[in-house]
């Protein structure tokens, strides 16, 4: 892999001086494959690099849930405990409303305890004695949710965490994370005491005063360092990160040799709550959850990105890994809540997606890493014996009878034959292999000479497995209502003139999609369809200069006037 791009971008990223270094690192198939530094590491010190230790703030989250799901799988908590099981101070409190239910300790992981976000108060907490910990938590706290409704980050939930695991464990937070976590995976660039770091390998913290970088105390480790106390070094993080992205597929040799079970690790990477929406294109963002101690992104056009951010007085974090390429990148920067997040979204963007063109085909790449059934290999090889000769008795022997109730045989046909008659004579595309969303659900696609559709099967759970559901998109004809629709929405995003809305389509909702779409993905070209009737609706790939578009149409087959416009990313 050539690194220099990558290189180039975060040499970009630190050119305005948000803070005095910065050092980076990429993640593959479970190793640090390469990492960079810029700018010193503390005042006409050295640039850092990827043994560097930095204060990592609240990525320091998922160290702290790590350390709760270990002692869970011993049996000596659970997750639906109420939090004042372990820690008695709170059994004072009064319930938010009367019908409330108490916190948990699932709550306090998933940040639905009700505790108001507290990251500038919180922050500045790192280093309060224990003892002032329980007397806080004693006299009680505020409630902005009642426990158990939404979503709202707090740093206090992640605290309490922390005396929870001194609760079952015997032992101080830190010296249960050194003890179980950190020394089993070998991470000996981390820890929760600056002192235990080689002068020239600790990062200094920064903010920005009138005459320049101003050096910021390191607190002590106090009751608040669960959440955002650790230390920690690109080359530590590195190992962390691919831990996570061991997991995936389930059942490889991998995932073994790590103190936290490989069903954990992914029960941490697996969204428990909504927690928002991106505000980035395409149409309104993308949902974003969070599950134990990390961040979930449902990306329109990367899939699933797991991540966690941190900021604190002194330091600023990110790191963020895509669990289908088995790709991670993290960024240490050392000033107050330094912003690395823009640079590892544009690191890992870029990895993922040159991993995407660099595949004839344009999507195995970022699809799920799914193990399919032999049953759906083989249900996909017959599918396309049928397809080249359709045969009833074959059919039924193929699919359960759901399949020809919910669309007549004479109707599969007619479907093949038009497909047949708009891309010619097809057969499976050998350039792109065959995706596989689950171990039952095969998607593939059929190319002829003038044009390539998408195939999908999903078997049931009988044993052994049938087809219940088979689908194929039928493309426009030629010269078609839909067919000049699609043309003309297409012109329209490199810049041609706006299709008329028919009803049911919001003219200036359409039109601000489309530009956010073309500013985005510049002029675009069609590609393979992926859905359709061939009649009223398509929905087709798109390639742009800079980003794949994925756009989906519904028209009047009367009229031509459109009435259903969306655009999603890749």
């Amino acid at each position: 892999m050539d690194f220099a791009e990558l290189d180039a971008i975060a040499e970009e990223y630190c050119r305005p001086g948000g803070q005095p270094g910065l050092a980076y690192g990429v993640v593959r198939d479970g190793e640090l494959v390469h990492s960079g530094g810029f700018g010193q590491r503390f005042l006409d010190g050295p640039a850092p690099d990827a043994d560097t230790v930095f204060g990592i703030s609240s990525m320091t989250k998922s160290l702290t849930a790590s350390a709760i799901l270990l002692r869970r799988d011993v049996g000596l908590l659970g997750l639906d405990d109420p939090a004042e099981q372990y820690v008695p101070q709170l059994r004072g409190w009064p319930p938010v409303t009367a019908d409330s239910a108490r916190v948990t300790l699932r709550n306090l992981l998933t940040m639905t305890s009700g505790l108001p976000t507290d990251d500038p108060w919180g922050d500045r907490q790192q280093g309060l004695p224990l003892d002032d910990f329980a007397a806080l938590l004693a006299g009680g706290v505020s409630f902005a949710w009642a426990p158990d409704t939404t979503f709202e980050y707090s740093s206090l939930g992640y605290a309490i965490l922390g005396r929870v695991i001194t609760a079952v464990s015997g032992l101080a937070y830190p010296e249960f994370i050194g003890q179980r976590l950190l020394k089993p995976l070998g991470l000996t660039h981390t820890g929760y005491q600056a002192g235990e770091f080689a002068a020239g390998d600790l990062a200094l913290g920064y903010h920005p005063g009138a005459a320049g970088w101003a050096e910021v105390a390191i607190e002590p480790c106090g009751a608040f360092a669960p959440i955002g106390g650790a230390f920690s070094s690109v080359r530590d993080l590195a190992r962390w990160v691919a831990g996570f992205l061991a997991v995936f597929p389930p059942g490889s040799a991998a995932v073994l040799d790590h103190p936290v079970g490989a069903a954990s690790r992914r029960q941490m990477q697996l969204p428990q709550v909504f927690a928002g929406t991106s505000p980035a294109f395409p149409a309104g963002g993308f949902p974003i959850s969070y599950g134990y101690g990390l961040f979930i992104d449902q990306d329109t056009a990367l899939g699933r990105i797991i991540h966690h951010p941190g900021g604190y007085p002194g330091f600023g974090s990110h790191m963020r890994w895509h669990p289908a390429t088995g790709t991670g990148v993290i960024a240490l920067a050392n000033s107050t809540y330094a912003t690395p997040y823009p640079l590892t979204v544009q690191l890992l963007e870029t990895i993922v997606r040159r991993d995407k063109t660099s595949h004839a085909a344009s999507g195995p790449a970022l699809a799920p890493r799914a193990e399919p059934w032999p049953e759906t290999v083989a249900a996909r090889t017959a599918v396309n014996r049928l397809l080249r000769d359709w045969d009833d008795t074959e059919a039924d022997r193929l699919c359960s009878p759901n399949v020809a109730l919910d669309a007549p045989y004479s109707a599969r046909r007619r479907a093949i034959e038009l497909i047949r008659e708009r891309i010619g004579a097809f057969g499976e595309d050998p350039d792109r292999p065959a995706q596989y969303d689950s171990a039952a659900h095969c998607r593939w696609w059929l190319r002829g000479e003038h044009g390539t559709v998408q195939a999908q099967l999903l078997l049931n759970p009988e044993k052994p497995p049938r087809v219940q559901a088979l689908s194929l998109t039928v493309p426009p004809a030629a010269g078609s209502p839909l067919a000049d629709g699609l043309a003309r929405v297409i012109d329209w995003l490199n810049g041609g003139e706006p299709v008329p809305a028919g009803s049911g389509l919001d003219a200036s909702v359409a039109a601000r999609r489309v530009r956010s779409a073309a500013a985005w993905a510049g002029t675009c070209r069609p590609g393979a369809y992926r859905a359709g009737d061939g009649s009223s609706s398509v929905t087709v790939e798109l390639t742009g200069e800079h980003a794949s578009l994925t756009l989906a149409i519904i028209v009047d087959p009367a009229t031509g006037l459109l009435h259903r416009l969306d655009i999603t990313g890749g």
